[in-house]
């Protein structure tokens, strides 16, 4: 077994593809309109399956909010440079939520930011206790 994707629900589709490609250079994979049932997909990430996990963007027609509840936590991605992926990630409009630095009680560097949703997505930089 292996982990195919991950979906959110998000308020504006567009926005969340710009915020996952160019804030946090993803690819834009696929999309799929389904008009019937009135929802659209749409697949980002850094590399197609089988060999890469995807990130399932579902926009429902006319929702534009969700609730996030308490029991989400992030999605984690592999960085080699956590500061400069903050400096990045802010160049092109993201919102860092927390800055780079070592993770409380660990030596891990970590940053997070959030996106449009209020999704957190947290930086782990490579090498440092991974």
């Amino acid at each position: 077994m292996r982990i195919l994707h991950t979906m959110i629900r998000v308020g504006n589709l567009q926005r969340s593809i710009d915020f996952y490609t160019n804030v946090l250079g993803m690819k834009l994979l696929r999309t799929t309109e389904n008009p019937e049932y009135r929802y659209t997909l749409a697949f980002v990430g850094y590399g197609s399956n089988p060999d890469h996990a995807e990130l399932e963007l579902t926009y429902n027609y006319g929702v534009d909010h969700y609730e996030l509840g308490t029991a989400y936590g992030h999605i984690a991605i592999e960085v080699a440079d956590a500061f400069a992926a903050c400096a990045a990630a802010r160049a092109a409009g993201g919102n860092v939520t927390r800055e780079a630095g070592p993770v409380k009680g660990g030596t891990t560097v970590i940053a997070f930011v959030t996106d449009p949703d209020g999704y957190k997505i947290e930086l782990i930089q490579r090498g440092s206790g991974l």
